[in-house]
């Protein structure tokens, strides 16, 4: 593949760390996403290394294996969604349980890919990750956003002294509005007819103004407004 296309020109390469605890699928990984044009700046072969070098490099996406010796992934999303703001996570693993796809969003993951995505999959996933969109592999994505409503419908925990929510601008909201229904930021910008860069400066101020940290988590704060039905 030709490294100058895939990513465009006149913009640094996305920064990828790829955490697996499988050498030869770990490097085939890495491999395939520096052909692809991705800068691989870093691997790890379990939990505890996956959070130190990731700290060091600070990557734009982490691709991780859930299951990993010393520290299990889902802890290690944790650690580094709650560490690294701007970090995007997208598991790839051979578990397609729905008990472990929600694990890993709930921990922060924005996206969910099985090992048996073919290549071009994978390089799409993550140039879609690093760009804001949710991926996951078919199939997974209405449950994810099933989990957001039932999340939604639960009772938020009472705050004394709750300040004022902040105020959106219609943009904002309707930028959320759509967010909340599922759509991507690419099928959000040609909704609105507004560029993607527009589109995740919208959610990123939004994000900020709420104090939200990941997609999850603004989601749910959408539909408990029932912004999901407007």
């Amino acid at each position: 593949m030709n490294a100058t296309h895939e990513e465009g020109t006149g913009r640094r390469a996305v920064r990828v760390m790829v955490v697996d605890d499988h050498p030869m699928w770990r490097d085939a990984v890495a491999r395939d996403l520096t052909e692809a044009g991705f800068d691989v700046v870093a691997t790890a072969g379990d939990g505890p290394q996956a959070v130190r070098r990731a700290g060091a490099v600070t990557p734009d996406v982490l691709v991780l294996d859930l299951n990993l010796p010393g520290m299990p992934g889902v802890q290690v999303c944790k650690e580094l969604v709650g560490t690294q703001p701007g970090l995007r996570v997208l598991v790839l693993s051979a578990s397609g349980e729905h008990a472990d796809v929600l694990e890993a969003v709930k921990s922060g993951a924005t996206g969910y890919l099985m090992k048996s995505a073919s290549t071009q999959e994978l390089t799409d996933a993550v140039r879609r990750t690093a760009a804001g969109d949710a991926v996951f592999t078919p199939g997974l994505a209405g449950l994810v956003l099933g989990e957001y409503r039932r999340l939604a419908s639960e009772p938020a925990p009472a705050a004394s002294d709750e300040p004022k929510a902040p105020e959106l601008t219609d943009r904002e909201t309707e930028v959320l509005r759509l967010v909340a229904k599922g759509l991507s930021y690419k099928q959000i910008a040609e909704r609105l007819v507004i560029s993607h860069r527009t589109v995740q400066n919208h959610v990123q101020n939004t994000l900020g103004k709420l104090q939200l940290h990941n997609r999850v988590e603004l989601v749910r704060y959408a539909i408990e407004r029932g912004l999901d039905d407007a």
